[in-house]
């Protein structure tokens, strides 16, 4: 049975305000085998590619019934909110 796990991406380091690819669902399949280095190249590698295979969703529940549909195991990683403390333009000159 594969695993996979259910979360909102967070915004990547290099984008300065756009949340666009923070809105959808991001479904990754988890690696069910450990990577070995390939005999004829020595590059690590693993037999299973599922790993590489990432679906977006709308919403959670498209997700989760997705993972129900097929069978699969997930856990559900809760976005982390940021906490947003207004201030006053004065308090940059204390």
């Amino acid at each position: 049975m594969a695993r996979a796990r259910i979360l909102r991406p967070a915004k990547n380091a290099m984008q300065s305000g756009g949340k666009a690819t923070t809105k959808k669902w991001l479904l990754e399949y988890e690696q069910a085998t450990a990577r070995a280095p390939d005999p004829l190249m020595g590059w690590s590698s693993a037999r299973d590619t599922l790993n590489q295979v990432k679906l977006r969703f709308e919403t959670l529940d498209e997700a989760k019934a997705f993972a129900d549909k097929h069978g699969f195991d997930y856990t559900v990683e809760e976005p982390h909110e940021p906490v947003f403390k207004p201030k006053s333009y004065a308090e940059n000159f204390r």
